[in-house]
This record gives C-alpha cells, structure tokens and sequence, in this order.
C-alpha cells in the first residue's frame, strides 16, 4: 500500500507539472512595427523559443492574436500556421513577421523565418500559441490541451497570472533569460525592453538554455519506487 500511494503521488505531481512551465514558448512580442511615428521596425513580430534539450516539431501549430477583450483568431489575419515538419532546434528560437510592413522604422534584422497576417497592438493585447488552430474562440474556450503558452500586456484580459507592463512603438515584450524564465505569470516572466533585439533560427542559442542538464524522465522516477 505505501509503493501504491506514493505512486499515486508521483502520478499526481507529474500531472501538475505538465500543466506548468512547457519547453517551447513564447519569447518577444512586438506590435509597434511600421507606424508613420517613431518605430524600431516596420513589421510587427513574434519570437517563439525552444527551452528543451530535444528539437520540437511546430508543423500545424498556431500563433494566434486577440485584440484587448476579443476572442483568439477572430478573423484569418490573426492567426498563422506553422508550416508542416518546422523544427525548433534545442534552446534556439524561431522569428515571425507580422503583417506587411509600413513606411516606417528599418527592417527586422536579422530576417524573419516566416511571415504571417497577424497585427498586433503596440500598446495593449494578446498572443498565444496553440497546437491546433483555435477559430474565433474567447479566452477560457480554448480546445482541450491546445494552449501552449500565452502572453497578455498592456490592459488585455486573460493574462498568465498578471498581465506584463504595456510596451510602446519602440519597445517589445520580452521574456527574461533570454527565453528561460517561466513562471506562468506573464509580469514576473516579461520585460518591456526598448529597442528589442528579435532573435531568428540562424541565431545563437541561449547559453543559460544550453548549460541546463535536462531533468530526468518521469519514467524513470515511477520505476525507482520499484527498486526499493
């Protein structure tokens, strides 16, 4: 009985933990992009990251933006699909371009990996991305098990834990350790940095990401209790 309930245990506190921190995430979010004002690029973008120790597979996957109180996906033009068979390589990121660029503020360098619909608020909103595309969907609705991650700034509902401070034209939303902290809380998590520095797959990787020995399986641990 005691193997038994300390099984149980283990089963339980694997369940919570999968529900935390998940290895691919998001990383930047940039909506100032290509405003006639003052602007850092002329393109919005978003830079998802790969915190694990294995390459990720994001064929078919989502990001998805939703406007203050709107729904994820709202319209074709907020949503964009990875491509079928797109890796992320371990501890590097991918760069998404959004929307067409505007008259002003210089290109994203370095260049986009791809380029989707999206237009993000520079001030105030919502980014998620998902494993399956979530249409037209308001927050808590999602699909069972698609939300990988998500961010809300400025005073956009459905945050992580608190949304993360408003940015401006000239600066982005960034997640601290260069992609590593993950709390699930988007304002403990994300800084607004002025003059970002977007980060594509040809990038280097995360030096902190790289020097993180990957935590044994969950596996593993269940067939140590039966070794005693």
């Amino acid at each position: 009985m005691k193997k038994l309930a300390t099984t149980f245990l283990l089963l339980a506190f694997c369940a919570t933990a999968a529900q935390a921190a998940n290895q691919v995430r998001i990383s930047q979010v940039y909506g100032g992009g290509g405003s006639s004002s003052a602007t850092t690029f002329n393109q919005d973008y978003v830079e998802i990251f790969n915190s694990g120790p294995t390459p990720v597979n994001v064929g078919g996957w989502t990001i998805e933006y939703g406007s203050n109180t709107g729904n994820w996906g709202s319209s074709a033009s907020n949503i964009f699909t990875f491509p079928a068979d797109t890796f992320i390589q371990p501890c590097r990121y991918i760069l998404v371009a959004c929307g067409t660029p505007g008259a002003g503020g210089p290109p994203l360098a370095p260049a986009a990996d791809f380029t989707g619909g999206l237009t993000i608020s520079a001030t105030s909103g919502k980014v998620a991305l998902f494993n399956a595309v979530n249409t037209n969907l308001a927050c808590g609705a999602e699909l069972p098990g698609t939300l990988v991650d998500k961010v809300s700034f400025g005073t956009a509902n459905c945050p992580e834990g608190t949304n993360a401070a408003g940015p401006t034209n000239l600066s982005a939303v960034v997640r601290n350790g260069g992609g590593m902290t993950d709390t699930d809380n988007n304002q403990a998590d994300f800084a607004v940095v002025l003059s970002p520095t977007p980060r594509n797959s040809q990038s280097a990787a995360n030096a902190e990401c790289l020097a993180t020995p990957a935590a044994p399986s969950t596996w593993g641990a269940v067939k140590s209790i039966y070794r005693n």
